[in-house]
């Protein structure tokens, strides 16, 4: 079994599927981007893998366990992690308290120092060391998607959800945050990343894998599948997504 499996996953809303039957598997440190016009599914897809959103059927695993059912705490407990389309911070809290919490309800469950020597180290790898103090309510747009991303590290992830990370950002803060994600890939990081911004796509997946309409259409080599025929003409329907 590979380290990450999707298997028929469906997700059903009433009468709409908005994840219909999808199945596609990852290497441990791949990493590969989940593509798809807005409504075909990928923010849902990413809710069934976290765990915010129990499956109708299908199953996933990673790295052999069945995360199917189990609720998003435990699924955190078992190395995923993920950042949101609208970043989610607690703005009230300092950048450390903001960090240390997903370094006791990670992974590895760390108290006190070490939830702190965590959280710093997290800080610093997104580019925050020295602003440990500073009100996460005070922060630009990119310096809160920074810290949301640190949260996400300081839970020690096996596998990183990215779901548009890269959004919003200028073209100099988007340079960085490709760099800081192809650092994170370097580092050995299993990384599933939705995103709309092809050329950041380019620069970091040789990989991936397009919904439509809830239904995986594409898993190929990156190149291969932006002129797939099919992936050309799902984008040309775009509507909100799912």
């Amino acid at each position: 079994m590979s380290f990450l499996q999707i298997d028929k996953a469906v997700k059903q809303f009433g009468g709409l599927r908005a994840v219909d039957g999808v199945s596609f598997a990852m290497e441990r440190g791949e990493i590969v981007g989940l593509l798809g016009p807005n409504g075909s599914g990928k923010t849902t897809l990413i809710n069934l893998i976290s765990g915010a959103l129990p499956t109708t059927s299908g199953a996933i695993h990673l790295n052999g366990q069945n995360l199917t059912g189990l609720r998003r705490d435990r699924i955190a407990r078992e190395g995923v992690a993920r950042t949101f389309q609208l970043v989610r911070i607690l703005p009230s809290l300092s950048l450390r308290e903001n960090v240390m919490i997903p370094a006791v309800f990670g992974r590895k469950a760390h108290w006190g120092a070490e939830a702190e020597r965590i959280a710093s180290a997290a800080l610093d790898r997104v580019g925050l060391a020295g602003r440990a103090m500073t009100a996460a309510g005070d922060l630009t747009y990119i310096d809160q998607k920074r810290l949301e991303l640190a949260r996400a590290l300081a839970a020690e992830p096996e596998v990183l959800l990215l779901d548009e990370w890269l959004a919003g950002l200028n073209p100099t803060e988007l340079r960085d945050g490709v760099a800081l994600i192809g650092d994170l890939k370097a580092q050995g990081l299993t990384i599933l990343m939705v995103e709309h911004i092809i050329d950041a796509v380019r620069a970091l997946c040789p990989r991936v894998v397009v919904m439509n309409s809830g239904q995986l259409i594409a898993d190929e080599a990156t190149e291969v599948a932006l002129g797939d025929p099919r992936v050309i003409a799902a984008y040309l329907g775009e509507e909100s997504d799912a």
